[in-house]
């Protein structure tokens, strides 16, 4: 265990209940999803612009995702669901956090009506950061150009920021591209597309106690039916409310040795660790994959196959270290 500073996240606030000083401020305004290097460069841009103007530096973002919202049937794997991009944006030196209600009415908003009556008469934006491919609006019919011409027009300054690539040379980073690699247990890759250790953000429930008769018991935590990580089996560390990291050992899926076909969980079992978690909300960082989920013959060579992956697991957080600045700016090291 080591112990970190608790980080408190900012609070998301709707459009409609924006305080006062967070407006008249630098907007940042997309998805998000991910918050990869992407994202962080128009942060980046937008901190810098507001540093300079004396202004705070806000992002605006909508909920639902827009794609789940157009086929609630197929919901978006959200990679930072809003709890825990509040988190990575307070750790990131983002000075507030907007969230507008993506529903129909404010799908049918045409651009110019979201540039005058949201960008202008709600925030009262001194300036806009966006990515150079970002569409808004109705029809998605505003683009940055138009966002720039609004902004020549009616007094406000606009930076695009440009695209953003893995490597020198390498491919866009992208949100799909780590949602694909979630999805297959590659938690190396989509750590290192989204340049932090992928994170959930959830409050533990109580479960059927089963892992307590198994000698491990287990912190649960419901991750959303749009959750596509692949089930298997991973080294983790748990951030408490109180800022306190902790090691672990978690499985995600349906338990296919007891009761195969439930909704998936997580499982996270902490090593050394004797406390009620009851109750209590907690990110979980994924830091390396283990294995894949397995059913087993019998209780007790399952109970083998944990006594494996928990020492497994303690391997790869043995060498783990801290992580990139964004993971130590995570745990309040920074």
């Amino acid at each position: 265990m080591s112990s970190g500073v608790r980080l408190p996240a900012l609070p998301p606030y709707p459009l409609d209940l924006v305080p006062a000083a967070l407006t008249g401020g630098v907007v940042a305004v997309g998805n998000f999803d991910g918050v990869h290097a992407g994202h962080r460069a128009l942060f980046a841009a937008a901190r810098s612009e507001a540093r300079s103007r004396g202004v705070p530096a806000v992002a605006l973002t909508f909920e639902p995702h827009p794609r789940t919202f157009f086929c609630p049937g197929a919901p978006v794997f959200r990679l930072t669901p809003i709890a825990a991009k509040a988190r990575l944006l307070g750790a990131l030196g983002i000075d507030g956090l907007v969230v507008a209600s993506f529903d129909s009415a404010f799908s049918a908003m045409p651009a110019e009506a979201f540039v005058e009556e949201i960008l202008i008469g709600r925030l009262k934006l001194a300036a806009a950061v966006v990515g150079f491919n970002f569409h808004f609006g109705k029809g998605r019919g505003g683009s940055p150009a138009l966002l720039a011409a609004a902004g020549a027009r009616r007094g406000f300054g606009v930076t695009i920021v440009g695209e953003v690539c893995e490597v020198e040379g390498g491919s866009p980073v992208s949100s799909s591209a780590i949602r694909g690699d979630l999805a297959e247990g590659h938690i190396a890759a989509a750590n290192a597309r989204l340049g932090y250790r992928w994170f959930v953000v959830g409050t533990v429930i109580g479960g059927d106690r089963r892992g307590r008769e198994l000698g491990y018991p287990t912190a649960n935590l419901n991750l959303g039916p749009d959750c596509r990580l692949q089930h298997g089996i991973y080294a983790v560390r748990m951030q408490r409310a109180d800022g306190s990291i902790h090691d672990g050992v978690a499985s995600y899926g349906v338990r296919p040795t007891f009761d195969n076909g439930a909704a998936a969980i997580l499982e996270v079992h902490l090593f050394d660790f004797h406390g009620d978690l009851y109750g209590e909300s907690v990110a979980v960082a994924f830091v390396g994959w283990i294995r894949p989920e397995l059913k087993f013959p019998s209780v007790a060579a399952l109970v083998i196959a944990i006594d494996r992956d928990a020492e497994a697991a303690r391997a790869v957080l043995g060498e783990a270290g801290a992580g990139s600045p964004v993971d130590e700016a995570l745990a309040g090291r920074m």
